[in-house]
């Protein structure tokens, strides 16, 4: 799947490319430090950023917290309507 912002699919290759190496070399093996690909990651977070920028997307949308608020996702109830 390509990025949100054409410039920053290389960006996110490499990335993948680091946390998937990451996860089946040192995390599936017990080690959870995840420094390794921190930097590319950095990069790519403010790619990332700025093409939602570009795109006239609110961070603050992206980043609510709806859990256990009213804006929580709830099921529809199982009682009928009266």
């Amino acid at each position: 799947m390509n990025s949100i912002g054409e410039n920053c699919n290389e960006l996110k290759k490499e990335y993948d490319t680091c946390f998937n190496a990451w996860f089946s070399e040192q995390f599936l093996r017990g080690s959870t430090d995840d420094s390794r690909c921190a930097p590319i990651f950095k990069l790519y977070q403010e790619c990332v950023k700025n093409a939602m920028k570009d795109h006239h997307i609110n961070f603050k949308e992206i980043d609510a917290d709806h859990l256990g608020s009213e804006k929580e996702y709830k099921p529809p109830s199982d009682k009928p309507n009266s």
